[in-house]
């Protein structure tokens, strides 16, 4: 039996979620959705707005955040959920997760790679996040959680975007893409998305394959500045090629320093499989709980095929990929993105795993 799609829908309080969720389960899309809700407090009033609009099965949860004992409440749901599936008491094609506006994703990801019953059962397919463009730069400035949204984000959506000039928007989509480069950014008006752009993304994937994600880091092809991004100046060059030098002297990038930060890592010798297995293992171990998400196609010695890699936090798994093409430099490419990551600690030993 195939795995059932999980779509993770997160976000800030207020930013949205809900009236995207509201829109996506009203729209005549003919799919079988289950709704898996949780809500800051014991009063859901989301349950009520939701419930009077459709039909779907929602599952309650109402013991406080999701980031602490959330996962056994999780698990539990999800293994309910299938049970009743199986039985044909419940019939839904796919699960939608709205969590909390105070949540970190990561403990609702690795909910569905940490138990082998779930890890049969669903596949995550994405985790969306969306973004109140009137109040983020605030709540990027003061709350964390706020910015591990957006750092594990395989989709942005921006909301309420009228309320804002487009230099202020522009600003904010500069410092997310900084934030999460691998993340592809949409404004939103009152959550009207077409569903295509909601449900069955691929976004999320262990065993990834090149498809899912054929614009991996696209914003930085045509700039071989080698691993360096010029950092003082607050920004990736690589978002806008055309003006280089002068975003440096825009305000707008100096008043926030945020924790959530990514970088590339380049590198046109193969790695040297044991070394790098191992110098991962390592860093994972240290950093895990500070890694967001990481992706890479790299260049293994001994493989004429690209070896795709991604993880979140302490998991991580690769794959192989297709074959490197004759004219296709075998260039390898990682991004990471994390809170606080030693740059230069992961270069160095990026730089000794190379054959």
């Amino acid at each position: 039996m195939s795995l059932i799609p999980v779509t993770i829908l997160t976000g800030f309080l207020g930013a949205g979620k809900t009236t995207l969720l509201k829109r996506v389960l009203t729209e005549a899309h003919g799919q079988k959705i289950a709704v898996i809700e949780n809500e800051f407090g014991e009063e859901n009033i989301d349950n009520d707005i939701l419930l009077t609009e459709s039909k779907e099965q929602i599952v309650q949860m109402s013991n406080g955040c999701i980031c602490c004992t959330i996962r056994e409440d999780l698990r539990e749901t999800l293994q309910l959920l299938a049970a009743k599936r199986r039985k044909k008491m419940l019939d839904f094609e796919r699960v939608v997760i709205e969590t909390t506006g105070l949540a970190d994703p990561g403990p609702v990801v690795q909910t569905f790679f940490m138990d082998d019953e779930i890890a049969e059962t669903y596949l995550v397919d994405s985790i969306i996040t969306v973004v109140d463009a009137k109040h983020a730069d605030s709540q990027l400035n003061e709350r964390q959680e706020a910015r591990r949204q957006v750092g594990f984000a395989d989709q942005i959506f921006l909301s309420k975007t009228d309320l804002v000039s487009e230099a202020e928007k522009d600003a904010l989509i500069h410092r997310l893409k900084h934030m999460n480069p691998r993340a592809p950014i949409k404004a939103v008006h009152f959550g009207e998305v077409p569903l295509a752009e909601v449900l069955d993304l691929r976004g999320f994937n262990l065993n990834a394959r090149l498809d899912i994600d054929p614009d991996f880091l696209k914003e930085d092809d045509g700039h071989d500045h080698g691993h360096v991004h010029d950092e003082h100046c607050g920004h990736d060059h690589h978002d806008h090629g055309h003006e280089h030098g002068e975003h440096c002297h825009h305000p707008h990038h100096h008043h926030h320093d945020d924790d959530v930060k990514s970088f590339v890592y380049r590198a046109d010798r193969p790695f040297d499989p044991a070394r790098l297995e191992d110098f991962l293992g390592a860093i994972v171990n240290i950093y895990g709980p500070r890694m967001l998400r990481y992706k890479g196609v790299l260049d293994m010695k001994g493989t004429s095929r690209k070896v795709i890699f991604q993880g979140v936090h302490q998991l991580m798994g690769s794959d192989l990929g297709p074959e490197w093409t004759a004219d296709e430099p075998r260039v390898s490419r990682m991004v990471f993105i994390g809170i606080d990551l030693p740059r230069d600690i992961f270069e160095q030993g990026l730089g000794q795993c190379l054959a």
